[in-house]
């Protein structure tokens, strides 16, 4: 069953980040879908946050994948496939290694590497919502 979750301050989104994590215990894989300034790498910053991610969160658009560490869970990964042009490019750099690590895989741009997610990935769909007052995020997972 879908979730809807409607973010108007960015102090919920930690709140949002443990729903999300405690709805799917067992999953490590997660699709961040969202249209340019959704507020996809902002959300992650938050995910890193719940997690206890000890290294500083930024958006791995150049370098496409990032690293954090956490004492919980080990290491979570942050792509963003925003600049590829083909799914070769992320089996290049070893991207279905990375899902095959059992670590949290976050992936920025999904629709880029659709072919390549495993089907137990979960989506997130990030949406701003311009008719409500503070442009409103809206998250479906």
């Amino acid at each position: 069953m879908e979730e809807t979750l409607i973010c108007s301050q960015q102090e919920e989104l930690v709140s949002i980040a443990q729903q999300l994590l405690e709805k799917y215990p067992d999953n490590r894989i997660f699709a961040l879908n969202g249209a340019m300034g959704a507020g996809k790498t902002t959300f992650m910053k938050y995910l890193c946050l719940y997690l206890q991610c000890t290294d500083d969160v930024s958006s791995p658009t150049f370098s496409l994948v990032n690293e954090y560490n956490t004492p919980t869970v080990g290491i979570v990964y942050h792509f963003d496939f925003y600049r590829i042009k083909h799914k070769n490019e992320a089996i290049d750099m070893g991207f279905t290694e990375y899902l095959d690590s059992s670590k949290y895989c976050f992936i920025e741009w999904p629709e880029k590497v659709e072919l390549l997610l495993p089907p137990d990935t979960i989506h997130i769909k990030i949406n701003v919502d311009y008719t409500l007052p503070d442009k409103k995020r809206i998250f479906v997972f």
